[in-house]
C-alpha cells in the first residue's frame, strides 16, 4: 500500500490551489480523527481523506474517477477508492456504505464551513464551539460554497447527533491547526 508520503506527494502534483490543499488537509484530519475514535487504521482512513479531490481542479467534469483510475495504478486500497467514489455518489452512483465512506462524506462538507468558522474568528479554532458553527450554517451566505444539504446528510450518515459530530471534526482540525493556520496566533494581526 502506498503510504501517506506518496500520497501528499501526489496531492502537491495534481493540486496547486492552496485553499484546496488546505481542504483536502482538513478533510484528512478529521477522517483520522474519526479512525481513532472507531478503532480504525488511521493510515488508510487518513487517504481517504487526503486524496478525496486529488482531481477536482484537473478534471472537475469527471471527478473523482481520474483519481480513482489513477491511484488504482498505484496500489492503494479498494476501501480508500470505494470512499471517494462513494463521496461523490451523485456523479458516481456509488453509495456510502462502508463506514469510512459515511465518515468521509460526513467530514467533506463540513470540514469547509468549520475552517471557514476559523477564519474568520479572532481565536480561531482555539475556542471554537459547536453552536458557533451551527449560527454559520443557518447563514446561507457564510461560505456560500458549503452544501448545507450536504452537511446534514453526512450528519445522517455518521449517525450521531449534529453537535457531537461539530466537536469531533474540530477536534481533528485542532490536531493540524498550526499547518493551517486557524489557530488564535495565526488569526492576530
Amino acid at each position: 500500500m502506498p503510504d501517506r508520503a506518496h500520497a501528499v506527494a501526489l496531492l502537491e502534483e495534481w493540486v496547486k490551489n492552496e485553499g484546496l490543499q488546505n481542504h483536502m488537509y482538513a478533510v484528512e484530519a478529521a477522517v483520522r480523527h474519526y479512525a481513532r475514535l472507531r478503532g480504525e487504521d488511521e493510515d488508510v482512513w487518513g487517504l481517504a481523506g487526503l486524496l478525496h479531490d486529488l482531481d477536482w481542479e484537473k478534471f472537475p467534469d469527471n471527478h473523482p474517477v481520474p483519481a480513482v483510475n489513477h491511484l488504482r495504478k498505484f496500489g492503494y486500497p479498494e476501501i480508500v477508492l470505494q470512499a471517494i467514489l462513494a463521496h461523490r455518489s451523485d456523479f458516481t452512483g456509488v453509495e456510502p456504505q462502508s463506514e469510512l465512506d459515511k465518515v468521509l462524506v460526513a467530514c467533506d462538507e463540513l470540514s469547509g464551513i468549520v475552517f471557514a468558522c476559523c477564519l474568520v474568528r479572532p481565536n480561531g479554532i482555539d475556542d471554537l464551539k459547536p453552536k458557533s458553527v451551527v449560527k454559520k450554517l443557518k447563514d446561507r451566505t457564510f461560505a456560500a460554497g458549503v452544501s448545507r444539504e450536504e452537511v446534514a446528510h453526512g450528519v445522517e450518515l455518521v449517525g450521531l447527533e449534529r453537535s457531537e459530530h461539530i466537536q469531533n471534526v474540530i477536534d481533528g482540525l485542532r490536531g493540524i491547526a498550526e499547518q493551517l493556520g486557524i489557530r488564535a496566533q495565526d488569526r492576530a494581526g
